[in-house]
């Protein structure tokens, strides 16, 4: 029996869609209710761990994201951030005064579950919440490239290695991952995949969605940027 696994995916106003959707479109093939259905013979092996995911914000409002329809969380960060410890927490970026206007909650909640946290993942600007939360310090990162700069500058002061090109990154013992921007979630979403049931079934989600994927150093976007100048 697959072992459960709790995400928390943290939104917020103006958040990026696509950062948390894309990545959830792939972890979504091992949920307890797709697992337990029998679209799950699918699997060459069955999966060590199913992934259940709850959606957090500030309160429970619907959610404007920056594109797309209204988002409804389940719960808040102040009602489950003492209460549950999640497995997993997936950080979805936006807007860098998006991300500015929000910070505060969520960065209370991250430091607070991270010590915890088995696996911490981040898309595209989300790992500016992780870098001010402490979690990145002493490792290495990467982010959406076209804000690439704005929050190199920006944390600066901290010890943190921002790795220009990258589509995606991962710790050397697999528990912090990092993305570039946007779609690039999803490539780290198949990396994670891989990581943990496997590359036969990773591969047989890939060929479900249609995704061609890229490893983590297929990055055009850092050159067209301008950071690899230096």
């Amino acid at each position: 029996m697959a072992q459960p696994l709790r995400l928390a995916v943290c939104l917020f106003s103006g958040v990026t869609a696509l950062d948390y959707q894309g990545p959830i479109e792939l972890l979504k093939f091992v949920s307890p209710k797709y697992l337990s259905s029998s679209r799950s013979v699918m699997f060459p092996i069955p999966p060590a761990y199913s992934i259940d995911v709850t959606y957090l914000s500030h309160n429970l409002e619907p959610i404007e994201p920056a594109a797309g329809p209204l988002i409804l969380p389940d719960a808040s960060y102040d009602t489950t951030g003492s209460k549950t410890q999640y497995d997993i927490i997936l950080v979805p970026g936006g807007a860098h005064a998006a991300l500015q206007n929000v910070a505060d909650p969520i960065v209370l909640f991250l430091k607070g579950q991270a010590p915890g946290a088995k696996y911490i993942m981040s898309v595209c600007t989300g790992s500016w919440f992780l870098a001010k939360a402490g979690i990145l310090n002493g490792k290495k990162a990467t982010t959406n490239k076209a804000a690439f700069t704005l929050i190199m500058e920006d944390t600066s002061d901290l010890p943190i290695t921002w790795i220009k090109k990258a589509r995606w990154t991962v710790d050397d013992n697999n528990r912090l991952w990092t993305s570039s921007g946007v779609t690039a979630g999803q490539d780290m979403a198949n990396g994670f995949l891989q990581h943990l049931i496997g590359e036969p079934n990773a591969e047989v989600i890939r060929h479900r969605v249609e995704m061609s994927t890229r490893t983590e150093g297929e990055d055009e976007f850092a050159e067209h940027f301008g950071l690899l100048k230096d």
